[in-house]
């Protein structure tokens, strides 16, 4: 399996799983799509600047075997698939595990004012 093929489940898994829980989210605690694409540009620019020193100072590498061959710095493009990842994914599970929240202490908190 080539890092993009590993790449390509990750992304497509945590896509998914941000789409269930996004459906999963009432409407208005859903992340917002800005924040989204700003949290990923951030993090994708973070991710090269910081691969791209870890590579140069050794502390990792890649078979070129592997790879497709594309690298933005010093980082081959299936190390920015985990960002992506993280950006679609955890925004997603913080909005549902928020709305749940807020949703148990309004519930709790109408139970002791009855």
């Amino acid at each position: 399996m080539t890092y993009l093929q590993l790449a390509a489940w990750f992304v497509g898994a945590a896509a998914i799983a941000a789409v269930v829980l996004v459906v999963l989210t009432p409407r208005a605690r859903r992340p917002h799509a800005g924040a989204l694409a700003i949290a990923a540009v951030a993090l994708i620019v973070l991710t090269a600047v910081f691969d791209s020193i870890m590579i140069a100072s050794g502390l990792f590498h890649y078979s070129p075997d592997h790879l497709l061959g594309v690298h933005i710095g010093l980082a081959p493009l299936e190390d920015f698939a985990y960002p992506v990842a993280g950006a679609l994914l955890l925004p997603a599970l913080w909005a549902l595990l928020r709305a749940r929240r807020d949703r148990g202490s309004a519930n709790s908190s109408g139970e002791a004012d009855a």
